[in-house]
């Protein structure tokens, strides 16, 4: 037989299959880019929540995490919206609110900011008669 006409993508008798081994190299090395690709696809609303610094960061990551083991993509949907949304935030003043109360509850008698006493509030006749409806 004539080796020299066979076809490249034919193993030649020596054994070496080349064609085999550069698609095996080609299939490892697609394999680590797209999970390389669907691992960042994943974490992106964790990134972008960290990014931003969002109050729910937390949430988002778990939602991920929920996710990624349940493979339910609604999930993934839920956290990718919550890194999007900014939720205000309610605790900064109310934890001002709560300081300045405090404050308040905790001055002691004797201060300045103290009122002076007011008098007591003399005795009024209390003379009203209360008026007697008759029912018809």
């Amino acid at each position: 037989m004539a080796p020299h006409h066979l076809p490249f993508y034919l193993a030649p008798g020596s054994g070496t299959d080349t064609l085999m081994v550069v698609m095996g190299i080609f299939l490892i090395g697609t394999v680590l880019w797209v999970g390389t690709l669907y691992w960042r696809l994943h974490s992106l609303p964790e990134r972008m929540a960290h990014k931003s610094q969002k109050l729910q960061f937390e949430f988002v990551a778990v939602l991920g995490l929920i996710s990624l083991f349940t493979h339910m993509h609604i999930f993934w949907i839920a956290g990718l919206l919550l890194a999007l949304i900014d939720i205000p935030d309610f605790g900064t003043p109310l934890r001002s609110i709560a300081d300045s109360v405090e404050k308040i509850a905790d001055a002691t008698p004797g201060e300045a900011n103290e009122p002076a006493e007011t008098p007591a509030p003399a005795e009024t006749p209390v003379a009203v008669k209360e008026k007697e409806h008759g029912h018809v």
